[in-house]
């Protein structure tokens, strides 16, 4: 069974509100960018990638939760993250019952968890070049 379809099973197995809620968040990333690849990670969470991980979700009592790998170092203008938000590297957003996804503020996150993953790839490609030596040229 590959990533997607465990996903799939994942939530259809959901049969309260949060399977629901796990399919708007995993619809409204995938949307994001069609280069987003979902892969199955840690015996059972749904992780989304792009040059990188953006995000893993997880079905909780009580609430689904999405961690940005990297969500202390994006911009978050619509104030999305309301959970670790006092770690150094992650952030995360706990949708609980009756919660409304905000769609446009959702791929906006996203899209800027991407643009991140990218900067990090350019800023490492020098030093990985440098160790490989391997020339920037083709």
């Amino acid at each position: 069974m590959n990533p997607s379809e465990r996903i799939d099973e994942l939530i259809a197995g959901i049969t309260d509100w949060r399977g629901k809620t796990f399919a708007g968040i995993r619809q409204v990333i995938l949307e994001a960018d069609p280069g987003i690849i979902e892969e199955w990670k840690w015996m059972g969470s749904p992780v989304w990638s792009r040059d990188g991980m953006i995000a893993v979700a997880n079905a909780h009592k009580g609430k689904v939760k999405l961690t940005f790998a990297h969500g202390a170092g994006l911009a978050d203008p619509d104030r999305l993250f309301n959970a670790g938000l006092t770690g150094n590297a992650r952030r995360a957003i706990d949708f609980f019952e009756g919660d409304k996804i905000n769609k446009r503020a959702l791929k906006q996150l996203v899209r800027a968890a991407i643009a991140y993953n990218h900067a990090r790839l350019k800023k490492n490609a020098p030093a990985a070049r440098a160790r490989t030596g391997r020339s920037s040229k083709a």
